[in-house]
């Protein structure tokens, strides 16, 4: 199995969170995967790399021009999902912008 696949049944298994981000567009990458998330905190492109060096993963989210707007390090994979939820779309008052937005 390539890291891309690896990466997306890491991420499906909490589908309900990766549908909040509006993930789509993912795109396979030599070490890992990129896909385009519509968050509360960001919107535009994550990209997660596998490190194979320490067996963990980098998660970076993009400025438009490619460029790092965000980075953290040494993600465990049991903490993958996470850790990007607080990078794209987990704010201090997200129950209240939820029920805002939604009508609840």
């Amino acid at each position: 199995m390539n890291m891309a696949n690896y990466i997306l049944r890491i991420l499906k298994s909490r589908i309900f969170i990766i549908m909040s981000w509006g993930f789509n567009t993912p795109v396979r990458l030599e070490n890992g995967l990129r896909f385009k998330v519509q968050g509360y905190i960001h919107s535009g492109w994550v990209e997660i790399i596998y490190n194979e060096g320490n067996d963990l993963f980098e998660v970076s989210t993009l400025n438009a021009d490619g460029s790092i707007k965000q980075k953290e390090t040494e993600v465990y994979l049991d903490c993958l999902v996470d850790v990007i939820d607080g990078m794209v779309e987990r704010t201090a008052d997200y129950q209240d912008r939820v029920k805002e937005q939604y009508g609840i």
